[in-house]
């Protein structure tokens, strides 16, 4: 049976399972092990203390994810479908692994953070309002 996810040790098992999939996928797989060259020992532990951050309000995280996605943009073009399948796979890897309000919770978060980076990195400039 299913458990929610309640602890930092869930939030490992759900980022590694994620990672392990995205690093196969033929669409957005190459993003992070070709053009990003993804250090996994390194980026992990930094997505393990962002999503007990988000989930949990722990402020542990360090870091600034739409400035490495902007610097990646110009790379390659971040676009809808890149975002879309990512956030499917995340989905379905919660789903597979967790059931209960956080399990609920964390897909909502997933979904807001992927949808405004999308918006920040393919707005046209003049519609993004600098304060």
């Amino acid at each position: 049976m299913k458990k929610d996810i309640d602890n930092r040790a869930d939030i490992i098992v759900l980022v590694d399972t994620f990672y392990e999939n995205v690093a196969i996928n033929p669409h957005i797989g190459p993003i992070f092990t070709d053009v990003a060259r993804v250090d996994w020992t390194h980026h992990l532990p930094k997505m393990y203390d962002f999503w007990e951050s988000i989930l949990f309000g722990k402020a542990i995280y360090k870091g600034n994810p739409m400035l490495s996605h902007f610097a990646l943009n110009k790379q390659t073009p971040l676009q809808q479908e890149q975002f879309e399948i990512w956030k499917n796979l995340f989905f379905q890897n919660v789903d597979d692994l967790f059931t209960g309000p956080n399990a609920e919770l964390i897909k909502q978060k997933a979904q807001s953070i992927a949808d405004l980076m999308h918006f920040k990195i393919n707005a046209p400039l003049s519609k993004i309002k600098i304060v």
